[in-house]
């Protein structure tokens, strides 16, 4: 009687603890995907912006159109991919994250380009344009940062006894990070 007495005992604490942990196992997965909602918006915003810039810069004349080109492209292949937030990998966010950095890069040989047309420069929503692109990044820093500080709380609590028993038993796992682009690790030469 007394050894059927502490087995229904201990079922009762694990069970407690397997229902506390799952709870803050869900809790935290959720915040990862509300910030990963976050991440997205930051990057739909630059997106947002992008037609209104090529529409602005096409203004000018005799503006080189495979630059514009290559914006709209690197727009539509940036707005086209989606990641379901069960699927935050670590090789699904490089993916994301590659095809968002053409996106970058093209936006920022256009504005590179802007430089040889001073008349296009000098307009005001050019000008606004070109804040908001910054602005924009900056958000997009500080969502990732935010992202992958969800990330660690998420992956260090299902990694640490006793949730990592429930974490395996409900297939709870790790969430991918954003990391630094490559080639970010070396200083960029200045020369005057």
């Amino acid at each position: 009687m007394k050894n059927i007495f502490r087995l229904f005992i201990g079922l009762m604490i694990a069970s407690s603890l397997t229902s506390c942990s799952y709870n803050g196992m869900v809790e935290k997965r959720e915040a990862v995907n509300k910030q990963w909602g976050n991440v997205e918006s930051a990057y739909q915003r630059r997106a947002d912006l992008v037609p209104n810039l090529v529409n602005t810069v096409k203004g000018a004349a005799n503006f080189e159109q495979t630059t514009l080109q290559n914006v709209i492209e690197a727009r539509a292949a940036a707005t086209s991919i989606k990641i379901d937030p069960k699927d935050l990998t670590d090789e699904n966010i490089a993916k994301f994250q590659a095809v968002q950095n053409q996106l970058k890069g093209s936006i920022s040989r256009l504005l590179a380009t802007v430089e040889n047309y001073p008349d296009l420069k000098a307009t005001e929503s050019f000008k606004e344009l070109q804040a908001q692109l910054e602005g924009t990044e900056n958000r997009i820093n500080t969502e990732r940062n935010r992202y992958n500080e969800s990330v660690n709380d998420y992956n260090a609590y299902i990694q640490s006894f006793p949730q990592l028993i429930t974490a395996h038993m409900f297939g709870f796992t790790q969430k991918g990070y954003f990391k630094a682009d490559a080639g970010s690790e070396k200083a960029p030469t200045v020369k005057f």
